[in-house]
């Protein structure tokens, strides 16, 4: 996201860029939580979880579109030759509700799903 995207993003606050960070290391190095991935990704021919990893960790198309809350929670990658979402999801430590807040790992729980547009 460019400095005038950013500008732009009504929630641009502290709060935003603590969970950005955290989304940051789960989506770069798989730290922070859990990476998941459908069905569908799994039985994609060519499928290789390296690729995924690599576009994954080098993801850096946000803006105002697909990131409006600064947040980096979600994108598109192409692996495979197949179009993929993934998102970040956050649950509190059962596992069970959302998470009360997610700029605290003490208490959340993070999920990065990959799947197929379809499966969304």
């Amino acid at each position: 996201m460019t400095g005038s995207e950013r500008a732009q993003c009504a929630c641009d606050t502290p709060r935003a860029e603590q969970i950005a960070r955290l989304n940051d290391q789960l989506r770069k190095h798989g730290a922070g939580g859990a990476i998941m991935l459908t069905r569908g990704v799994r039985m994609m021919a060519g499928f290789k979880s390296t690729e995924l990893l690599t576009k994954l960790a080098s993801y850096e198309k946000f803006d105002v579109e697909n990131d409006p809350h600064g947040e980096r929670d979600f994108g598109d990658i192409d692996v495979a030759g197949t179009n993929l979402l993934w998102k970040i999801d956050y649950y509190d430590k059962a596992m069970k509700f959302a998470s009360p807040d997610p700029a605290d790992p003490d208490v959340t729980e993070r999920v990065l799903t990959v799947m197929l547009p379809e499966e969304w």
